[in-house]
């Protein structure tokens, strides 16, 4: 695998491969999501930094996981009747994934090595962990999963052009 993550291919959750270079020059959330979990109210705050940031350049792309307490069992078709049905999402969902293990998804591979979490620990340890992924590319900072969408704010526009 490269180290360039606009090299990485991702499946969407309606079952298009592209490649994350869609996104250069682009600011990055990514985020592992689950519809079960009780971080699951998060979506509506990423939905809100999706609508307030797409025009500056940000782009959210959600990628459920089932990896933590089965709290995303279902399939691509109904995660994403959930994720607009339930929380407005309209910021690109993409197939389900593995976050961690031997079939971990090559994105979270990179994401975990470049931004490595509490005390160097490359595990993701629950949903809707984030990453911040520069215009450039560079990932930027974890975050964990108590850290609300809203939080993010102040880094997020850091990153951005500044409104014109």
């Amino acid at each position: 695998m490269s180290d360039d993550i606009y090299q990485i291919e991702v499946r969407s959750i309606t079952g298009e491969t592209y490649p994350l270079d869609n996104y250069r020059g682009k600011v990055l959330l990514i985020v592992n999501t689950a519809s079960q979990c009780g971080f699951t109210p998060q979506y509506k705050g990423l939905q809100n930094l999706h609508e307030r940031y797409e025009d500056r350049g940000l782009v959210v792309l959600g990628f459920p996981c089932n990896q933590f307490g089965e709290q995303e069992p279902g399939g691509d078709e109904e995660i994403a009747s959930f994720c607009s049905l339930n929380h407005g999402v309209s910021f690109p969902l993409h197939s389900k994934v593995d976050v961690n293990g031997s079939n971990a998804h090559p994105l979270f591979i990179h994401l975990k090595n470049a931004a490595p979490g509490l005390m160097g620990s490359k595990a993701i340890k629950w949903n809707f962990t984030k990453f911040i992924v520069n215009t450039s590319g560079d990932i930027i900072k974890r975050y964990g999963p108590k850290e609300t969408p809203s939080s993010l704010s102040k880094d997020i526009e850091l990153l951005l052009p500044q409104a014109s």
